[in-house]
């Protein structure tokens, strides 16, 4: 499988990875903050969080490169790791937008059908 295809699996995944750490974080955050019950959330989430975030930034960044994305969109795929659950939002937008799509002989030679946008 090449390079490109990979990258672009693996930033969906990371997109849909850290919109749901953003969820178990807000929960964490409850129990910290408003209940005042427990930490433990807030702990163990927070980091599973950072370590998304990091990861969808390099993603992103990877993308922008080989997918030669303009510098808005790159910005957006930024912006959008912010926000809960905006990753999700941003990676349907640019998927319906051909951003994240391999060329056509990448596709072939990995064996998937070239999605039309």
């Amino acid at each position: 499988m090449r390079l490109r295809t990979s990258a672009i699996r693996i930033f969906r995944i990371l997109a849909i990875a850290e919109a749901c750490s953003w969820a178990a974080l807000l929960v964490g955050m409850y129990f910290k903050w408003i209940a005042g019950t427990t930490e433990l959330g807030v702990e163990i989430a927070g980091p599973v969080h950072g370590a998304l975030f990091i990861g969808y930034g390099v993603a992103a960044l990877t993308l922008w490169r080989l997918q030669r994305w303009p510098f808005l969109v790159a910005a957006l795929a930024g912006l959008s790791a912010v926000f809960p659950f905006a990753t999700i939002l941003f990676e349907r937008w640019s998927g319906r937008r051909g951003h994240l799509t391999a060329s056509p002989a990448e596709t072939a030679d990995a064996g998937l059908e070239p999605s039309r946008a």
